[in-house]
């Protein structure tokens, strides 16, 4: 009897296992066929940043297999545009990283202070490339047409601010151009 009720068991959890797994097959094949889809992204100007990079670079040299380290102190710069402005201030740097075909990883930190003197965090990821030619000139701070290399950034915040709160829930997008020394980017809000 014990051998029967064991087996009825076996038999009953197998079923239920078979199932679970027809109702995850039916449920995949829904998503398939389902006619929502995700949102779609959706830009919003913020604001224009002019970045400035007065100070001397201090050049780290290969510190890993991933490339050259190099800390480019921000200095100061503004930002003006229709959901965010003010200035930035002299604290923060970019702690990039260019690997051996020339491309920089950014990763920058600095503070900004809103035209009613209340503090944000930034912190920006991206990525800059081009051709070798055209990143000489960039890297001599010549003016170069942006269209020549590419300059993304992603961007984070962080504030106390009760105004300012949305920021800490937003990402935003740059597309930027260096410009002697300064960075120039225009940042939207990603909806």
């Amino acid at each position: 009897m014990k051998k029967i009720i064991l087996l009825l068991q076996s038999l009953l959890l197998a079923a239920g296992l078979m199932a679970s797994l027809a109702n995850q097959a039916v449920a995949a094949s829904d998503a398939d066929s389902n006619t929502m889809n995700p949102p779609k992204p959706n830009l919003t100007f913020m604001a224009r940043f002019s970045v400035d990079l007065v100070a001397p670079i201090w050049e780290l040299g290969k510190t890993s297999d991933l490339g050259k380290r190099r800390i480019i102190p921000i200095t100061g710069g503004n930002f003006k545009g229709p959901l965010i402005n003010g200035e930035i201030l002299n604290n923060g740097a970019d702690w990039q990283t260019v690997t051996a075909d020339g491309l920089a990883i950014i990763d920058t930190r600095y503070l900004l202070k809103m035209d009613d003197g209340e503090l944000v965090y930034l912190q920006t990821r991206g990525v800059r490339y081009g051709p070798p030619e055209v990143m000489a000139e960039v890297a001599k701070g010549k003016p170069v047409d942006p269209s020549k290399y590419t300059f993304r950034l992603y961007m984070n915040f962080e504030t106390a601010s009760k105004k300012y709160d949305w920021l800490n829930r937003a990402m935003g997008v740059g597309y930027a151009m260096r410009l002697g020394n300064a960075v120039v980017y225009d940042a939207y809000l990603l909806n």
